[in-house]
């Protein structure tokens, strides 16, 4: 049995359908889950990562962890405790969700400091772990939804300097395998697309996948910084300007790992933005 956190995000939600597809069985957590978030097939329970006690009844008889551990609550969870909770339960095998941060930018409490200490509690489980780092996300696109939608407009910074954005469904597939097959405990998979790609060129796919232009205007740094301090904490703005603006080698390398594990190439934004343009229409 699998136990998914974080089971209503992006990669969340396409790893319970991908395990669900194989016929395992699953059990679907997050804190605000309903029944029309998961296939019929699979049992959802709300819980939340910050009470670790809320996940002991999930992980009662389970043998397999997704473990989501990124977002801006990531520095309020006890990775020891969580941990703990999920071995008591059965659980021998965890894969953990984590950054890319960890290695390329340390410093970063944000990126990469809060993350490191969460993957040092998971190599420390004495549980077969396997620890995940991607990029950027394709689905961060998603921030342009609204204004592709009403003005068919995107505005964004550093217009012409790309990284190489992942797809989440291509993180789902990694971590289903790692959940699912032998060959993986121990491994640190960095998961990035196929190539590089600027926020111009994204644009224009999702125009493409419209089958109409979309307008798009370079952002000054401070015109971004004062759009994202909306909703975001000023020390996560700061480094995710950084990694936009003066991403650094090994944020623009490109990873074999997505194929070295799915034994295909990663997808494309492009690919991306076809399968999920409803978001933009």
């Amino acid at each position: 049995m699998f136990v998914v956190t974080g089971a209503t995000g992006n990669v969340g939600r396409s790893l319970v359908q991908s395990l669900a597809a194989t016929g395992a069985q699953v059990i679907a957590t997050s804190r605000g889950i309903s029944a029309p978030d998961v296939p019929e097939n699979v049992v959802h329970r709300r819980a939340d990562l910050i009470d670790p006690e809320s996940l002991r009844p999930v992980c009662e008889g389970a043998d397999a962890l997704f473990l989501q551990s990124a977002g801006p609550s990531a520095h309020l969870l006890s990775p020891q405790d969580i941990l703990d909770v999920a071995k008591a339960g059965g659980v021998r095998r965890v894969v953990l969700l984590s950054s890319q941060g960890v290695a390329t930018r340390p410093e970063s409490a944000s990126h990469g400091s809060t993350a490191r200490s969460i993957e040092e509690a998971v190599r420390q489980s004495g549980m077969a772990w396997t620890i995940l780092r991607p990029g950027g996300f394709d689905s961060n696109t998603y921030a342009w939804a609204e204004s592709v939608r009403t003005r068919r407009a995107v505005a964004a910074p550093f217009a012409d300097t790309g990284l190489p954005t992942i797809d989440p469904d291509d993180i789902a597939e990694v971590a289903s395998a790692a959940l699912r097959e032998d060959g993986h405990a121990g491994q640190v998979y960095e998961l990035t697309g196929p190539a590089l790609s600027t926020p111009r060129q994204q644009a224009e796919a999702i125009a493409n996948a419209l089958g109409e232009p979309v307008g798009f205007t370079e952002q000054t740094r401070d015109e971004a910084r004062a759009q994202m301090l909306q909703f975001m904490p000023e020390p996560v703005v700061e480094t995710t300007l950084a990694i936009l603006g003066a991403p650094t080698p090994a944020e623009q390398r490109i990873s074999p790992d997505v194929e070295r594990v799915l034994g295909r190439a990663p997808r494309t934004y492009a690919d991306w933005a076809r399968r999920y343009i409803a978001a933009f229409r």
